[in-house]
């Protein structure tokens, strides 16, 4: 046995013998009246998009804005893409998606931010590789703030999650933000059940 692998044993041994609590966050709620109104207020801030649902289509939105794209990948079934995502489909193939459309666990009222899974995504890299996201968010599904986020369930159910919070942005020393740099140049958020 090399020293590599009595090393990886070694860790493999300690955490299936070992095995704490998760300590208890107490919870801070403030006002949970209004809550879609300051995720909505919380999301414009950070340079993200809320897209109003049209009563007559709901998804009027989304379908006039991917019309024109070449690459669109979907993994809800309200919206058709043209880029499928099988299990032998590659991160690094996601890598000219012009919008790549999706539903998030939930969102966070307190910072405007949209929970993706592993399941949500599907492929991890379908949060970070395409051009623009347009997310699906259930209104029901948006907790006050980050306390009551990190007490949901998916934390405990899956293997993988991030909170995205508006595009990707950067700053340089002299103050200049650029949107999109290292990731999504616009996340669009629609508020339907």
């Amino acid at each position: 046995m090399s020293s590599r692998e009595f090393i990886l044993n070694q860790i493999r041994q300690s955490c299936q013998t070992e095995h704490s609590e998760a300590p208890t966050v107490p919870l801070f709620h403030q006002n949970s009246v209004g809550i879609v109104g300051k995720f909505k207020q919380s999301l414009i801030a950070m340079g993200g998009q809320i897209i109003e649902a049209d009563p007559q289509d709901p998804y009027k939105f989304v379908k006039e804005r991917i019309a024109e794209s070449k690459v669109i990948c979907s993994v809800v079934p309200e919206i058709l893409g043209n880029r499928h995502l099988t299990e032998t489909t590659e991160p690094k193939e996601l890598q000219d998606i012009d919008y790549g459309v999706l539903r998030a666990s939930f969102g966070v009222a307190e910072t405007g931010s949209i929970c993706l899974t592993e399941k949500d995504l599907f492929i991890n890299t379908l949060g970070y590789l395409p051009q623009h996201l347009i997310i699906f968010l259930d209104p029901k599904q948006i907790v006050e703030n980050l306390h009551d986020a990190y007490a949901r369930p998916e934390w405990k159910q899956i293997h993988y999650a991030a909170l995205h919070s508006g595009p990707s942005a950067t700053a340089d020393i002299e103050g200049v933000l650029i949107r999109g740099a290292q990731g999504v140049r616009s996340l669009s958020v629609l508020l339907i059940e």
